[in-house]
């Protein structure tokens, strides 16, 4: 019997129609071609499109979208003007709706496909959405670089730019290059205008963008930080070194055309990593801090500390956890990574004690600080490494807990903190998480010893693909 024919191959630089059937990994669209996958960024489930691939591996391809033939009815009008160019929020064109049920379903996918759950069994609530869906961000960094960026739109309109001076937010994949942002609709208009006026500050004065390949120029990154239930507003400057006539010279500009900003600070890298952190701090006006409040909690917040940056939806996501904890008035609770204790805090008034555990001593500080602050006598923190620290002896020595709180980093746990979780296998256990793949595949390595009974996405970042997950465990008898 002769075997029927196979469909074509599809090649590298083909161009292929498609329909594009669901959302994929990092916020890409899925569709089939002769039963061969294509992932396409920028495609919406529902589009009839045209694509070029640019990527063939075995199992799928990648294809850079050319042309939408038929939109569809998941599509919406996006507001910024750099959508398909910047990196920020790629997912401007899909009405809101669809992303938090694309959310949802990463998280179900995540369960099935990296924990081995059966996903349909496990009660998943719809994503908890974002009343503010744009200016939600409380943090921004921005990047000087003397390699700007020119979008289509530029190119076409003929008009010469300075290509030499750029402020704004790298292009996805291109470590160089930095699109010269005049809007962005993530912060706040109060950071538009920042971003905007800094610049021309800087070019008016002959201030030199740093230069990533040649390591030198003066300016590196501006990082402007909002307090959102304060008002409070930091300007932070990263520098190739100290500059005190310049640094007085933009503050003065800072203080007569924005006072909205309470407090200045020039951080100062002289090394060749891209970050805005350094190896020094200047506080040139202001108290060098911001504050904003979660809750009844008020948190100080330094230029280089963690907080969620998204205020209001950052208190949903820790009212789910304090209510999938369940709470009794004698509890003692274990917050793993506590980072500057905003869980902690958040829920030691339902409490007997927290124990807050984090790496980072910078963050265990200002968590001790905050609680001292908000008159909370009932948390403990502790700085160290989890591994080394998260033993038989640290529970003698702080008591066995009723209910474990994580909220790991992107990466997820090492996994011999979660043999010890096991080991040490308290009641009641509630997982924060910003990254479901990872939280999944943990806790498919614990499904023996805890069920699943509730599952909460939450949207602290509208219009990307990223989400924070919530799941209630509770120990099988």
């Amino acid at each position: 019997m002769e075997q029927p024919p196979k469909p074509p191959r599809i090649k590298k630089g083909e161009q292929v129609e498609m329909t594009m059937e669901k959302f994929a990994d990092r916020g890409k669209s899925l569709a089939r071609v002769n039963g061969y996958v294509v992932f396409v960024a920028g495609a919406v489930p529902g589009d009839r499109v045209r694509a070029r691939i640019f990527k063939r591996k075995k199992g799928f391809a990648e294809a850079r979208l050319l042309e939408v033939l038929s939109p569809s009815t998941l599509r919406t009008e996006p507001r910024c003007r750099y959508v398909g160019t910047c990196g920020g929020c790629k997912w401007q064109h899909v009405s809101y709706e669809a992303q938090l049920e694309a959310k949802r379903q990463s998280v179900a996918e995540a369960l099935a496909h990296q924990g081995g759950f059966d996903a349909a069994s496990l009660v998943i609530h719809p994503t908890l959405g974002a009343a503010e869906t744009y200016f939600y961000r409380n943090k921004m960094e921005f990047s000087f670089s003397q390699h700007r960026w020119l979008t289509p739109d530029e190119i076409a309109s003929g008009t010469s730019f300075d290509t030499d001076f750029a402020l704004g937010l790298h292009v996805p994949g291109n470590y160089l290059k930095v699109l010269d942002l005049q809007e962005c609709h993530l912060q706040s208009e109060l950071s538009v205008r920042l971003v905007n006026g800094v610049r021309a500050f800087a070019k008016a004065h002959g201030w030199k963008p740093w230069h990533i390949k040649a390591h030198h120029g003066f300016l590196r990154h501006l990082v402007i930080r909002q307090g959102t239930n304060t008002g409070e507003t930091m300007v932070a400057l990263v520098t190739n070194g100290y500059d005190a006539d310049r640094m007085q010279q933009l503050a003065g500009h800072l203080q007569e055309h924005f006072p909205e900003v309470t407090t200045f600070v020039n951080i100062i890298n002289t090394g060749v990593a891209q970050t805005a952190y350094g190896e020094a701090m200047h506080t040139v006006f202001g108290p060098g801090v911001i504050h904003d409040t979660i809750g009844s909690y008020r948190f100080e917040i330094a230029p280089n500390a963690f907080f969620q940056t998204n205020t209001r939806q950052a208190e949903r996501l820790y009212e789910v956890a304090r209510d999938f904890a369940g709470f009794q008035p004698d509890d003692l609770v274990y917050d793993l990574y506590c980072g500057a204790g905003t869980i902690s805090l958040f829920v030691s008034a339902a409490v007997r004690q927290v124990v807050g555990v984090e790496l980072v001593e910078e963050a265990v500080a200002n968590a001790r600080a905050n609680a001292k602050a908000n008159g909370v006598t009932n948390c403990t923190f502790v700085a160290g490494d989890m591994l080394k620290l998260f033993t038989p002896d640290f529970v003698r020595q702080h008591g066995r807990p009723d209910v474990l709180i994580v909220d790991p980093p992107r990466a997820g746990m090492h996994p011999k903190v979660v043999k010890q979780i096991a080991a040490l296998r308290p009641e009641r256990f509630v997982y924060v998480s910003c990254n479901p793949q990872s939280q999944a595949r943990e806790l498919g390595e614990l499904q023996d010893l805890y069920a699943i009974e509730a599952v909460q996405p939450v949207d602290l970042f509208p219009h990307t693909h990223h989400i924070e997950n919530v799941i209630k465990l509770r120990a099988r008898s």
